[in-house]
């Protein structure tokens, strides 16, 4: 299976990291859409991002990692279920989005992609579980030029915990592949301290890892016949390295035709006639998957009988 989560362990649990690759996901994301090779680029990293940070949770619902930004690509949302599910939309202007390219030198010279295609604005990491629990959620602004640099930040003042992303894309024959990599320096148990030696060999040790995460290619990350596994003995076989199975991520929408029926019933029929297209028809577009969904007369009509009282 292409789609892979790999999570593991380094100095004997000190450390603790989660590699991910994903292919079938990100093309299908984007697919969905056709959309311009610069937005598609930073949604595949969102996704990738998005999967690593909730993979390394714990919750039972929607974990959802959305951008707002003053710039050419206004709005990036991924959202992926503790099933595994994950779909992702974004919002763009074509206009000034073209423009940037432009001014960078192309796709290929924009380094700095978050300042060029996203401006200003936050990243915020969300955590829903159902109507029964309080909702987590993370925010941080768009620091750095990248959205690995910006959960860097994240992590480092909001999290006090130190965390190292490594992420890669790549757009060939018309398929899409990202991949992501990252390594945690584990919490002490609560009221636990380490001696001033200790403390030395545990930074030397994180630095160490830090430096041979850093050392892996961005084609090693992402090539298809190089397994996760494999990457990761190549990465830390010496330092105690703990790999777990593997977890398969996946696309998956979770719009459905009864779920409009439920959202369109909401309106008065005056209301959904003014919602008709030239075909004569009441039209529902999901977001995320670009589903269509049409509304006859009839299915208008049966509508309205569920809706009205029962004798």
């Amino acid at each position: 299976m292409t789609d892979q989560i790999v999570p593991f362990m380094i100095d004997h649990g000190a450390f603790r990291g989660r590699l991910v690759r994903l292919d079938d996901t990100v093309s299908t994301i984007v697919s969905r859409h056709n959309y311009p090779e610069p937005v598609a680029l930073m949604l595949a990293e969102t996704a990738v991002l998005a999967v690593v940070l909730a993979d390394s949770l714990k919750y039972d619902g929607i974990f959802t990692l959305q951008s707002r930004s003053d710039g050419p690509i206004s709005q990036m949302v991924v959202d992926v279920t503790s099933g595994g599910d994950v779909r992702g939309v974004a919002h763009f202007d074509e206009a000034r989005l073209n423009a940037a390219v432009e001014k960078a030198g192309g796709i290929a010279a924009l380094g700095d992609r978050v300042p060029a295609l996203m401006g200003s604005g936050y990243l915020a990491f969300t955590v829903d579980q159902g109507p029964e629990t309080d909702r987590y959620q993370g925010i941080t602004e768009l620091t750095g030029a990248t959205l690995a640099d910006c959960a860097h930040a994240y992590f480092r003042q909001s999290e006090q915990l130190e965390t190292a992303i490594k992420m890669a894309t790549t757009h060939a024959d018309g398929r899409w592949r990202a991949a992501g990599l990252m390594l945690q320096r584990m919490p002490l148990p609560s009221g636990a301290q380490l001696s001033a030696d200790d403390e030395e060999m545990v930074e030397d040790a994180w630095r160490t890892g830090v430096v041979l995460m850093g050392s892996v290619t961005n084609e090693e990350l992402l090539a298809p016949d190089l397994p996760p596994a494999d990457v990761l003995r190549r990465l830390f076989h010496s330092e105690g390295l703990k790999a777990y199975d593997a977890r398969h991520p996946h696309f998956g929408c979770r719009c459905s035709r009864e779920r409009v029926v439920t959202a369109l019933s909401q309106f008065p029929r005056a209301e959904l006639e003014t919602m008709k297209t030239d075909a004569g028809v009441v039209e529902v577009s999901c977001e995320f998957c670009n589903e269509h969904y049409p509304f006859t007369d009839a299915d208008l009509d049966a509508m309205d009988a569920d809706k009205a009282p029962k004798q």
